[in-house]
């Protein structure tokens, strides 16, 4: 059995339409549908800019298939549960078609500038063409991050830095290459904030916060691939 990671530009649905429009913003499925009837449950994880997240939720809670979007948490923060209830027969969702392929996939899909990261486990019979060719049929794109043997994965799960660069918007990309690049992270620190900002012609202040965002984004990724030490309590 494989693993497969594929990015999917889901056109004509607001996760992945509404998502594009905001960059700064990431989406993370935290629970598994509700519900038998064509209304729909599911808590998401919304994290990223304060001052866009709201923006977002409010042009996301007017798509169409969307019935109500009630946040859990303060939306003015870096991280929001929101619980969302949507009419399923205008949802056209990617885990329905690959459950119509009969495909194993791992929940908890991960939704960044407009591309949604799904986990797949292929067996000896499954066609990784046909699937693509299936999506893509739809009017979708896709890319394939990464095909590795199951095995392999367990026997040594290395960290997807294809997949870690790919959550960090554009932007963000750009001030962390950048303050790499110029020895920010250096033991000796060879640069400032404001001498990276100037860099790249944006204030200090902006510079910090994508910087920032970056580096909480990569060390969360990082966790899932530590383990901590056991705490010895005195």
């Amino acid at each position: 059995m494989r693993e497969v990671i594929l990015q999917i530009r889901h056109h004509g649905e607001p996760e992945s339409d509404i998502s594009a429009k905001y960059p700064e913003v990431t989406l993370q499925s935290r629970s598994s549908m509700t519900g038998r009837t064509t209304s729909r449950k599911r808590i998401i994880e919304v994290s990223g800019d304060p001052a866009v997240i709201p923006k977002f939720l409010e042009e996301f809670g007017e798509a169409d298939p969307i019935i109500a979007l009630e946040p859990l948490s303060p939306v003015d923060r870096e991280r929001v549960f929101v619980a969302m209830t949507y009419d399923a027969y205008k949802w056209d969702s990617i885990s329905e078609r690959l459950s119509d392929m009969g495909i194993h996939y791992r929940n908890g899909t991960t939704i960044t500038a407009g591309w949604e990261r799904w986990t797949l486990y292929l067996g000896d019979d499954d066609d990784l063409s046909s699937i693509v060719e299936t999506i893509e049929a739809a009017g979708n794109e896709t890319r394939l991050v990464r095909s590795v043997e199951l095995s392999e994965v367990e026997a040594n799960d290395q960290l997807d830095v294809t997949a870690l660069v790919r959550e960090l918007t554009p932007r963000q990309q750009e001030v962390l290459a950048t303050a790499i690049d110029c020895g920010y992270y250096r033991m000796q620190r060879e640069t400032t904030i404001e001498e990276i900002g100037e860099e790249l012609g944006i204030a200090p202040t902006t510079t910090w916060e994508h910087l920032k965002r970056a580096e909480h984004k990569v060390m969360r990724e990082m966790a899932d691939h530590l383990d901590p030490p056991a705490v010895v309590r005195r």
